[in-house]
């Protein structure tokens, strides 16, 4: 018989070229308590190394460099006389299985594997290596034995034959095999001479000893009668996978009292277990994505809190919400929706570990179970991975779609410590997390709850402030960039709440959409804003163009068309002062529908602006089919503009675009002045923010068109072409010494201390050289002028430095990051050269040939 002891003492050996493989299987390994383990990464000395130590099982992988799996069995088999190879293949080949066990291999699992599975049949593969060499002790004995007892049980044979069951013999005695039927090898895939002589536990019946003392309990009674044993078990195939059976059992009464046989009746019952399988399925686990349903997740997350219960764990929960997921669906189509729900539960197992638990709580809602120290940290590192994971586009038929998360999270025994509280807290900070702009996560507090109450408290106020008329508009001036002057303003919802003060829309426009309050309170914006223009006309102030935000719910449940003609009618506006603003979400809920409404809108004179464009998703064919007048680049690609080469990449990008559309481009969100300058020199038709001024109610704003307030003019235009060039080096000293030296040479010098400087100073100003220090605080040189590179191609890029790390700038220049690197201290006539034929390059690749001539010429002074 073979121990369990026998069996952690077998010799493995694993075969894998990625190491990541080899560590998970010798950990599952170790920590099942298997002691003799040896790996190589180089299947080249597995045939040696096996023939030296003899291994009893070989875990094997397909396809590695140098030498295929194939190859490495075909190396054992000479090792292996009798065509048995100790090998279990591990492979991400699927397609593979058969090759591999026809080229000799025991077993086949593919990878990504269930932990317990491949230790099942890495024991059972051990169990079969062992009892063989303990069987062939006993072979010749065995052989002796089924020919005395061939002529007894022969007439047995026609009966056994002749059923579909499989039938087994044992002696009693030595609990052997003695015959086996012809049913029992075509349901376990061997011959009848594989069988003969074998032990229960070689075809997967453990109860071996059960069976020895059922034999013995029959000898004992007196009675000559017993009805048989029937009980459900698995036995294992020829390729170790398990054949669920109903098992009948019972002694025959006759012959030899030591040598009774015991017959066992086997009925394959697969498609029964196959069924109640699929109805167990079926009810835990979602039909769409393959996780744990609701009702699992629960159950699971209740025997996490009992087993942390006694070990002092920690269980974090994080519920997790796809934001904007309704308009991907909408936009798509529900099959495409179920598509991209089953690729981010694909991506959403592969962030979390073995031994948590990932399940699908609804809809676009997910959940985790994790099993952790008393650490948040873990928590927040599963959160950004999963955020992480979510970066790169959903491909769905040939349409990219971006997508990100909200979650939110709550701990067992911190927060609650029953699975209902845990996953309603976790719940409530998901929505939090929403609020706060999305894709970002929440812990669960215990001022949530009151928050929970605030919000009930404030919808209840906001349908009472619609009644009462506590609502308020302000108006973001907008500013036209080609003439400075203003050129209108967009309309902004404010709620001067009593006792409160005034409440800004993040706080509320959330609860507004919630609870459908949205239609209402766009209606009355649109109102207020055409009395507000129609004011303006009757007095002093005079035409101003206002926008109006329209809410998605607004513009597919009510009436928008007859809507805005009647109040076009009451207050006698002309159209063309009156703008909607939508997002592309609402746009493409119901495109056909969304073209035949702006069409009869834009007929009426009615101008159309898409609201932060290229935060959501859009069809380009579609978008040339809106009869739109203007892109709004969102807040969130300006605020970066002049430091962040991808944000101002997408900000160019929908200008290049809407122009050639014949759209007009408005950016929201500009703060200062270089941001100013940078969308100003890039063509952006308009612009919005708090730099030109801050929100304004109906009377400031008033004042503001009055009084004529402009935009400060280009600072570039007195002297466009002069040769600009900017150094950029957190030394003062330097600085100085610079500008002292090259200032001689007509050059128009800005001097910036730090790198944020320098992008300030690019974006006011047209800069053909940048010199520029390697080692500065918080930013590098070369990373510096990387970035130059992508925003201001056209610059030639020189760093200036004592730090001399010759891989990096030779890498830089390469990758033509920079045009020179010279160092520090500076010879000064050979520097001022270097400087005028940077110029000089410049000129030739950009035309100025006068500039070209002049810095070629230009004598030393």
């Amino acid at each position: 018989m073979i121990s369990r002891a026998d069996i952690l003492n077998a010799r493995i050996l694993i075969v894998d070229d990625q190491p990541v493989n080899v560590q998970l299987l010798e950990y599952l390994l170790q920590s099942t308590g298997y002691r003799q383990i040896s790996f190589t990464y180089d299947p080249r000395t597995v045939a040696p190394s096996h023939e030296e130590n003899q291994y009893d099982i070989i875990i094997l992988d397909l396809h590695m460099p140098g030498m295929s799996g194939f190859d490495v069995m075909k190396a054992l088999r000479p090792l292996e006389p009798e065509g048995y190879l100790p090998v279990l293949v591990v492979t991400a080949q699927p397609d593979q299985k058969q090759a591999a066990l026809d080229a000799g291999a025991r077993d086949f699992v593919s990878k990504p594997f269930d932990p317990l599975e491949v230790l099942t049949r890495i024991r059972n593969l051990l169990e079969v290596r062992l009892m063989q060499r303990e069987a062939s002790r006993y072979n010749a004995l065995l052989e002796q034995t089924v020919r005395e007892r061939t002529a007894e049980l022969q007439r047995f044979r026609s009966a056994m034959d002749a059923t579909a069951d499989a039938i087994f013999l044992f002696d009693s005695a030595d609990m052997r095999v003695v015959d086996i039927n012809e049913g029992a090898c075509r349901m376990l895939g061997y011959s009848r001479q594989d069988l003969l002589g074998q032990e229960p536990e070689y075809l997967g019946l453990a109860g071996k000893e059960s069976l020895r003392e059922y034999a013995l309990a029959h000898a004992r009674e007196a009675r000559q009668v017993r009805t048989p044993e029937l009980f459900e078990t698995e036995l294992l195939r020829q390729d170790r996978n398990s054949v669920p059976v109903e098992l009948y059992w019972q002694l025959q009464q006759d012959g030899d009292p030591r040598h009774r046989t015991l017959i066992c009746v086997a009925r394959d019952i697969t498609e029964r277990r196959q069924a109640e399988e699929r109805l167990m399925h079926m009810a835990h686990y979602d039909s769409l994505t393959g996780l744990p349903n609701r009702t699992l997740f629960y159950r699971t997350l209740g025997e996490s809190i009992e087993l942390a219960q006694d070990k002092d764990w920690s269980i974090v929960v994080l519920f997790i919400g796809l934001d904007r997921f309704k308009s991907v669906n909408d936009s798509l189509g529900g099959a495409m929706g179920d598509a991209l729900l089953r690729e981010f539960s694909n991506r959403l197992v592969q962030c979390v570990r073995i031994r948590d638990t990932v399940g699908r709580l609804g809809g676009d809602e997910f959940g985790l179970i994790l099993t952790m120290t008393r650490d948040q940290q873990d928590a927040v590192l599963v959160a950004a991975e999963i955020r992480e994971a979510l970066r790169e586009p959903f491909h769905l038929d040939g349409h990219p779609a971006t997508l990100t998360a909200s979650i939110g999270i709550a701990m067992y025994p911190e927060d609650a410590t029953d699975p209902e509280t845990l996953v309603k807290y976790a719940d409530t900070a998901m929505g939090r997390a929403k609020e706060a702009g999305r894709d970002c996560y929440r812990f669960f507090t215990a001022g949530m709850n009151a928050q929970v109450l605030a919000r009930m408290d404030m919808e209840i106020a906001l349908r009472k402030a619609l009644d009462e008329g506590e609502l308020e508009l302000f108006f973001q001036p907008k500013v036209n960039l080609h003439t400075g002057h203003l050129s209108g303003a967009e309309a902004l919802l404010r709620w001067n709440r009593p006792g409160y003060g005034v409440v800004t829309p993040a706080e509320f426009v959330g609860v507004l959409e919630d609870t459908g309050l949205i239609v209402r309170v766009g209606a009355w914006i649109l109102n207020a804003a055409c009395r507000q223009i129609a004011a303006w006309i009757a007095s002093s102030v005079g035409r101003v163009c206002i926008a109006v935000n329209v809410a998605s719910r607004q513009f597919m449940e009510g009436d928008l068309v007859q809507e805005v003609r009647n109040l076009l009618e009451q207050y006698s506006i002309p159209p063309e002062l009156l703008e909607l603003e939508m997002t592309e979400s609402a746009l493409m809920s119901n495109a056909e529908r969304t073209i035949s409404i702006l069409t009869t809108l834009k007929e009426m004179g009615i101008k159309i602006a898409i609201d932060d464009f290229g935060t959501g998703y859009s069809s380009l064919a579609y978008l040339q089919r809106f009869p739109i007048d203007k892109l709004k680049i969102d807040i969130a690609f300006v605020r970066d503009i002049t430091t962040n080469p991808n944000d101002a990449a997408i900000a160019l990008a929908i200008i290049s675009m809407a122009h050639s559309l014949k759209l007009r481009v408005i950016a929201e969100g500009v703060e200062s002045r270089p941001q100013l300058e940078y969308l100003r020199r890039n063509r952006c038709d308009e612009i919005q923010g708090y730099y030109f001024s801050r929100p304004l109610n109906a009377a400031d704003m008033g004042e503001l068109v009055e009084a004529g307030k402009s935009l400060p003019p280009d600072p570039n235009l007195s002297d466009p072409d002069v040769q600009t060039l900017l150094i950029v080096d957190d030394d003062v000293n330097v600085l100085s010494s610079l500008h002292r030296l090259l200032r001689r040479d007509g050059y128009r010098i800005l001097t910036a201390v730090s790198p944020q400087e320098g992008f300030d100073l690019l974006a006011l100003h047209p800069v053909q050289v940048v010199v520029c220090d390697q080692r500065m605080p918080l930013m590098s040189g070369t990373e510096f002028l990387s970035k130059v590179k992508e925003m201001y191609p056209d610059t030639i890029r020189i760093i200036l430095s004592g730090y001399t790390s010759l891989e990096a700038m030779l890498d830089s220049i390469n990758r033509g990051a920079i045009y020179r690197f010279y160092t520090k201290p500076w010879d000064d006539t050979e520097l001022r050269d270097n400087i005028r034929l940077a110029f000089h390059h410049y000129w030739l690749l950009h035309g100025g040939g006068h500039h070209a001539e002049d810095a070629q010429a230009m004598p030393d002074q």
